[in-house]
């Protein structure tokens, strides 16, 4: 018996059939996937499942076969049948016209769908992430609720945000959330309309993975999309609709392939390494009165981009105007003119100005790692990750944070957790930087800062912060700006670089291509292997 059968419906908005006569059936534990072109009528489908009153099919029927306690009224599966539910009473079986049974049937099922639609949101703006999903978890409470939804921001891809306000995300991230959101209410039925449509390839790539994991949890959905590799990579049987009719439907690699072979579709672009620009600066200058100097133009005229996602290299001698323009981007200095914007979610933030409502919004995620970095010597390295600079978190959860985050900087999991009771006397130099870093990353923040992080540390201990900074954009999602003289470090680390000479940059590239520009002075100082 198939979980939910679709018979004969139709569907007509202004005199126009925008379904016609769909038949098709959902089986239990299954993903079925709904391939169309826009206009199709795959998200008409996706309300009517949902329930959604405008959507009430105007013939036909759609029956769900679904086990139903009769003490609570609680809604499972039909393979819970005679099982015991929380309340204490018995799964019964039973066969559901879902839009034409009484109310109480009705608003049970519903109940037990969840939807997910193309750039809807639907969070908790003011409240954190973890506590927006915490906020969708039902029958449980503490601990138990708290590991569920670190669970379920860890299939959404989304642990490294925790911390993170609902509204300063991006697009891509809150529809991550959403998705942990309605995965916390335990569907019977998952919905998911258009999920990535509008995304970029890189966080559409992200979303779908996590789909993938939701699938291999045994829940049942139904997905559309115009995507054929969506189709491909995530479900079981395929629906081709067209024009509101049924096409094809069986194996999803021979249904996208009859569509593909119908439908012209666009050429292929590799997904790029980074995202879009997260950072914006345009003509920047910091100019110094000194009695001895006169006017000192530390900073004279910069125009710099940076994407997310980016490691991003700024290279020059001392004095060149790289730890200025540092202090510019993070806040500590203001300009004397131009223009410093950071992307926090949706929104381009004037970093220039003062305020909660500018500056103020953004320097929570900031991070920045000063050439003289320290740890508080009298505190254990997880009280360095957490109380000493103001983290207040459940215990259990500081602990859990903190030895994710020192995994994320090099260090194996159960060495990280041995490290959290240790004192920083007890660790070598280079293992105390990278528990600066982590103390950097614990926070959370998009753009981290890292002022000559390299400094004077030996080679083996290079090696593994060059390692450590690479981990932790891939696993944390974060966007690196190194501030170096040391041109080796950065061909090794940085996507690209920037030279500056005299506060101004001369030139931005592939690091390669920074080599070319450096004078003989600069390459005897800052670069050592030719």
């Amino acid at each position: 018996m198939s979980f939910i059968e679709i018979k004969n419906v139709t569907k007509t908005f202004n005199n126009v059939d925008i379904l016609k006569d769909v038949t098709m059936n959902i089986e239990e534990g299954s993903v079925l996937g709904i391939l169309g072109r826009s206009g199709s009528g795959k998200s008409i489908l996706i309300n009517m499942l949902r329930g959604m009153k405008e959507y009430r099919p105007d013939k036909g029927h759609i029956i769900f076969n679904i086990t139903i306690c009769p003490q609570c009224m609680r809604v499972e599966p039909p393979s819970r049948e005679n099982q015991t539910c929380k309340c204490g009473g018995q799964f019964q079986a039973q066969e559901v016209d879902f839009w034409n049974c009484d109310r109480k049937e009705f608003a049970a099922i519903r109940r037990r769908i969840s939807i997910m639609l193309q750039r809807t949101f639907a969070l908790y703006e003011d409240d954190t992430v973890i506590d927006n999903v915490l906020k969708s978890i039902e029958g449980m409470e503490g601990d138990e609720k708290i590991y569920r939804a670190i669970d379920l921001l860890e299939m959404a891809q989304m642990s490294h945000r925790i911390t993170h306000i609902a509204r300063d995300l991006s697009g891509g991230e809150k529809q991550r959330v959403v998705l942990a959101r309605q995965m916390g209410k335990s569907p019977m039925l998952f919905l998911a309309d258009e999920p990535t449509g509008t995304l970029d390839p890189q966080t559409a790539e992200q979303l779908h993975q996590t789909l993938i994991d939701v699938k291999n949890e045994g829940t049942t959905m139904v997905i559309t999309s115009h995507w054929p590799e969506v189709m491909k990579k995530l479900s079981d049987n395929v629906i081709w609709l067209e024009k509101g009719e049924v096409i094809q439907e069986g194996d999803p690699d021979r249904v996208v392939k009859k569509f593909m072979d119908s439908v012209p579709l666009p050429e292929e672009i590799e997904a790029p390494q980074t995202g879009q620009p997260i950072l914006n600066l345009e003509d920047v200058k910091k100019h110094y009165y000194s009695i001895e100097r006169g006017v000192v133009k530390a900073v004279n005229g910069v125009d710099l981009s940076i994407n997310h996602g980016e490691i991003f290299g700024i290279v020059g001698l001392s004095g060149a105007g790289k730890t200025t323009l540092s202090r510019l981007i993070y806040g500590l200095t203001d300009p004397s003119r131009g223009s410093i914007e950071m992307k926090l979610g949706e929104e381009w933030i004037d970093m220039t100005r003062a305020g909660p409502l500018y500056r103020g919004r953004v320097k929570p995620y900031l991070g920045i790692l000063h050439q003289e970095y320290s740890l508080y010597p009298h505190r254990t390295v997880l009280e360095n990750l957490t109380e000493a600079i103001s983290l207040e978190l459940p215990a259990e959860f500081a602990k859990m944070k903190s030895v994710y985050v020192l995994d994320a900087v090099g260090f194996p999991e159960d060495y990280a957790r041995s490290l959290l009771n240790k004192y920083p006397d007890e660790m070598s130099g280079g293992e105390r930087h990278r528990v600066a870093l982590a103390q950097v990353l614990i926070k959370e923040p998009n753009v981290i800062i890292l002022d000559e992080p390299t400094g004077t540390m030996d080679p083996i201990t290079r090696i593994q912060v060059t390692d450590s900074i690479r981990r932790a954009r891939n696993e944390l999602d974060q966007t690196f700006v190194i501030i170096s003289h040391d041109m080796d470090f950065v061909l090794d680390v940085c996507d690209r670089a920037a030279i500056m000479r005299g506060g101004q940059i001369l030139k931005t590239g592939l690091p390669e291509s920074i080599v070319e520009e450096l004078t003989p002075k600069e390459k005897t100082k800052m670069l050592k292997k030719e």
